[in-house]
């Protein structure tokens, strides 16, 4: 018999209107890595707030057991009690307070009801250490990267005791290094005899890292596969994820490539903050209408340096070059600029800099073409409701109105948004930097086939991706950088993911 830490049994969570997880069975392992996947909308979150207590006991059905013991959590603080921790991919931290007083905070080191701060320093400083955060514990937790920030979540929930962590998505605003030292980090804490469930889009993280693995799809759950026993492959999660086998996990598409409507000769970039830093060199590139070019490179290659140097100028420093537009030489110095001439960018982070989360779709998607809208400067508010409920059907964002808070929609349906934003200054150029990051794998077919109406539409597209399957199975043309160069051009037919990887580690020696 299996040593089971956690099950859960006949779960099922009803909102009004909306039953989130039927009848849902889940077990898990003593210390085991126990990865969930699922479609947005599938029911993943929703059973491990269950389970933590967000959503308290009485307002579900079924029974949890954990290490032997039957649980009623009424609220997140008793889960914690019992050793159960939960990170949701929104970090739970005071920007303005110190590392340690974050990773204590509720649970205050404190004699004679004063906080002892060398003991909170001393004590956080271990934690520090144990998960590989090597900072001084005073600083201001604002002052660190999101991936520093996930470490300091987890020294938090070693604070607690931790027995079972629950990380929801905790690698999707990650770049390469700090999603492979999370991951190491998760490895080092099975290795502590800490159980881990995570939650995560990334197919081929959770079949790195995970034991065993459930799939959950419409609040139901369709099975669990052991990665030590069963043939699990990515296709094999996809079908049970998305309901049916996925020959093509990329819609057809035929290209109907015209004439050139964007060029960049000798494009240099300089570091604003290491001036004598050359982080773009030399790059010519072109894109032709109706056509989807990929950029391809590693971690630090300077693929967003070169996509936001181009949109306005927004990074950079000692810029030089030139660009053309439909074959005349333009200047681009300001993002009004790049719109006027028919250029737009849509970012990585769509949530710091692509959208204003706290406004409704209405206000996101007319943002960057509000002038379309005024007259004498005010806004036709019916004619901006039009627009934007518009974009609501043609682009399938799955929102009950335009006047829904962005910020509460899945990551999929933001995504759609901002391109909704983008295509209504209509470009004729797009450059898209990882537009399916963070997003399901249904929610990516949908992206894809936006991508591919755009070029249908005459548009030229520009994809920036981390992912070499998706240049590869989206693309017309891939280009790959390194260290700030184009190091090769390569047509669809002749790509393959050994090709690209070759180009993109060329080093400065071999290019000289």
């Amino acid at each position: 018999m299996t040593d089971d830490i956690l099950r859960m049994r006949g779960i099922t969570k009803t909102f009004p209107g909306v039953k989130a997880l039927q009848d849902v069975n889940l077990s898990v392992r003593r210390g085991e890595i126990h990865a969930i996947c699922g479609e947005n909308g599938a029911g993943k979150s929703t059973l491990m707030k269950v389970l933590s207590g967000v959503y308290p006991h009485g307002s579900y059905e079924g029974e949890i057991t954990f290490d032997g013991r039957p649980c009623a959590f009424s609220n997140i603080r008793q889960s914690e009690h019992r050793g159960i921790v939960i990170i949701h991919q929104e970090l739970m931290l005071c920007q303005q307070l110190s590392i340690a007083e974050n990773i204590y905070l509720g649970n205050e080191q404190a004699s004679r009801w004063l906080i002892d701060w060398n003991r909170t320093n001393h004590a956080a400083a271990g934690l520090m250490e144990r998960v590989g955060l090597r900072e001084n514990p005073v600083i201001p937790v604002g002052d660190l990267g999101v991936g520093k920030q996930q470490l300091v979540e987890i020294a938090k929930a070693l604070s607690k005791q931790v027995k079972l962590l629950i990380l929801d998505e905790p690698t999707a605003a990650l770049n390469d290094e700090d999603s492979a030292h999370l991951l190491d980090l998760v490895r080092g804490l099975r290795e502590d005899g800490i159980t881990s469930v995570i939650i995560s889009h990334k197919l081929n993280e959770v079949a790195a890292i995970a034991d065993s693995i459930s799939i959950l799809r419409d609040g139901r759950m369709i099975e669990t596969l052991d990665m030590a026993t069963d043939q699990v492959t990515e296709d094999r999660i996809i079908a049970g994820m998305v309901g049916r086998d996925l020959e093509h996990r990329f819609p057809p598409h035929e290209s109907t490539i015209g004439e050139e409507v964007f060029r960049v000769e000798d494009w240099t970039v300089h570091s604003p903050t290491q001036l004598d830093r050359v982080v773009v060199s030399g790059v010519n590139l072109r894109l032709r209408r109706g056509e989807i070019v990929g950029l391809a490179g590693l971690m630090g290659a300077g693929r967003t340096e070169l996509a936001m140097s181009l949109f306005g100028r927004t990074y950079g420093a000692n810029i030089s070059g030139r660009v053309y537009v439909n074959g005349r030489q333009v200047q681009i110095k300001t993002v009004r600029d790049a719109i006027d001439h028919g250029i737009a960018y849509a970012t990585e982070d769509r949530k710091r800099y692509g959208l204003n989360l706290i406004e409704d779709i209405k206000r996101n998607v007319s943002a960057a073409n509000l002038s379309k809208l005024a007259r004498r400067g005010w806004v036709n508010d019916h004619e901006e409701f039009r627009v934007a409920d518009s974009f609501r059907g043609s682009m399938n964002i799955k929102a009950p109105s335009v006047l829904s808070p962005t910020g509460k929609l899945s990551g999929g349906n933001q995504q759609k948004v901002v391109l909704s934003k983008w295509i209504f200054t209509n470009p004729d150029v797009l450059i898209l930097d990882e537009p399916t990051r963070g997003i399901d794998i249904g929610a990516k077919f949908e992206i894809y086939t936006i991508i591919n109406r755009l070029a249908d539409e005459g548009k030229a597209v520009l994809v920036i991706s981390s992912e070499l399957p998706e240049l590869l199975g989206l693309c017309d043309r891939i280009y790959a950088l390194s260290e700030g160069r184009i190091t090769g051009e390569v047509p669809r037919e002749d790509a393959t993911q050994e090709r690209l990887m070759q180009y993109m580690m060329k080093g400065q020696d071999e290019l000289r």
